[in-house]
């Protein structure tokens, strides 16, 4: 069985102050949880995650990842940061492709390719982002839009390295907007994603990558949504700065996991 997957992207929040409140009433729930079977990872702002690989080396009940990195290892690239840097920080995953990256910086998925490809050089995993905006899932696009993301951004890896991916499907509609897919809609694009990885590898590849629903996921609607076949567990945004609500999150993956 794939063991559940919750990653909290705190995405661009909090002071140094509040990250350290909110990580140690995270810490201090789950030291409340004996029997937690999820994974759970943390993908705070940059200037937090030293912080954070402390906390994760000292008490082990979380991994750290990494928000985004550079397409370069080094160089004149100001205001970049490398995926050798974070990696230098004992950093394990990195996000690559969130939809908000794609929108608002114009990272198309070549581009991501190249990303994919530092954070797999510097033994991370990627967590690599797909999804449709409405109008595309409007248009009946939705299918191959992700394909196309899928084979230029990630599929370019070889056997082995696409173990040590992870992919996280953001039906970019549902993103912010208090709107959810159905889970059957989350469960028909990840089963479409898993015999795509099936079609490109092997079905061996396809029963061990992990996918990640990433749209609005919340404390009252994650059972429902990671009880589907496809389904590992999800890329949590708002509710991931909330303790109570992440734990309670993880606290659904690790039971259902052990049902």
């Amino acid at each position: 069985m794939r063991s559940k997957i919750v990653a909290g992207n705190w995405k661009m929040n909090l002071t140094f102050d509040e990250a350290d409140e909110l990580v140690n009433d995270m810490l201090d729930r789950l030291d409340e949880e004996h029997e937690m079977k999820c994974e759970v990872i943390v993908c705070p702002p940059f200037p937090y995650l030293e912080m954070l690989t402390d906390m994760e080396y000292e008490e082990q009940k979380f991994n750290v990842g990494a928000q985004n990195c550079s397409a370069y290892d080094k160089g004149a690239y100001t205001g970049e940061v490398s995926a050798k840097m974070l990696k230098s920080l004992d950093v394990d995953y990195c996000i690559i492709g969130h939809s908000e990256r794609r929108k608002y910086f114009g990272e198309t998925n070549e581009i991501l390719a190249e990303k994919v490809n530092r954070v797999i050089e510097n033994n991370m995993s990627p967590i690599y982002c797909v999804g449709e905006v409405l109008e595309e899932r409007e248009a009946g696009r939705h299918f191959e839009v992700v394909k196309e993301q899928l084979e230029k951004g990630l599929f370019h890896l070889d056997g082995d390295a696409i173990y040590d991916a992870i992919i996280a499907y953001e039906p970019v509609w549902a993103i912010g907007t208090g709107k959810t897919a159905t889970p059957e809609q989350a469960q028909e694009m990840h089963a479409y994603i898993r015999q795509l990885v099936k079609e490109h590898y092997d079905q061996a590849a396809a029963d061990d990558i992990r996918i990640l629903y990433g749209g609005s996921c919340n404390a009252k609607n994650a059972t429902e949504l990671f009880s589907q076949p496809d389904v590992d567990g999800g890329l949590i945004g708002s509710a991931s700065l909330k303790a109570e609500d992440f734990v309670s999150i993880c606290k659904q993956a690790s039971k259902l996991m052990k049902d």
